[in-house]
């Protein structure tokens, strides 16, 4: 009686080892270290984001080959892709004129992440200053990635910072119009 116990034990325990899954890991769009200069005292409004539902979830989609995506099972961002840009933007962008009110609206029309190749973040954007002008813009940045995870939201982490930098020049001299990528 005591061998089928133990048995049935062994393949039990088997059986619950075969369906662990491999822990998941966290990943945010905010980077560690912020930009090197002191920040000024007025922040950009976010009025609206929006990014393509394919990407909007907690976890990481990465583009596979000319076609396909897969959605990593144990890559997540820290929020869902859109609640992730909206944090690491508000966090860096900054007016350097606190007289002129800014707000800004964020339409992603891509968001690629390709390991081994690039990140690639491409959106439309429209600035408000105080006095009502809108400022329709586009900026398409990429940044190279190496082949692992951490690599490639790096090269997303810069994407977010470059378009942090060209919306916060565009609220500080909108007479200048959009600033080039």
């Amino acid at each position: 009686m005591a061998f089928p116990l133990k048995i049935t034990l062994i393949a039990a325990l088997a059986l619950l080892a075969a369906c662990r899954s491999d822990p998941i890991q966290f990943h945010t769009l905010t980077p560690a270290q912020p930009g090197g200069n002191s920040r000024p005292t007025a922040d950009i409004q976010i009025e609206s984001l929006v990014v393509p539902p394919q990407v909007d979830r907690p976890q990481i989609v990465v583009r596979q080959g000319n076609t396909g995506m897969a959605i990593l099972e144990t890559q997540w961002w820290g929020a869902s892709l859109v609640d992730e840009l909206r944090s690491a933007l508000t966090d860096q962008m900054v007016n350097s004129n606190p007289q002129r009110k800014a707000s800004v609206r964020l339409e992603v029309q891509r968001f690629d992440s390709i390991p081994g190749q690039y990140g690639l973040l491409d959106v439309k954007w429209r600035l408000r200053t105080g006095d009502n002008e809108l400022l329709p813009c586009r900026s398409k940045l990429q940044s190279p990635s190496g082949p692992s995870i951490d690599e490639l939201v790096a090269a997303q982490q810069n994407n977010v910072t470059r378009l942090a930098a060209l919306i916060s020049q565009a609220a500080s001299n909108p007479q200048k119009g959009c600033p080039g990528a």
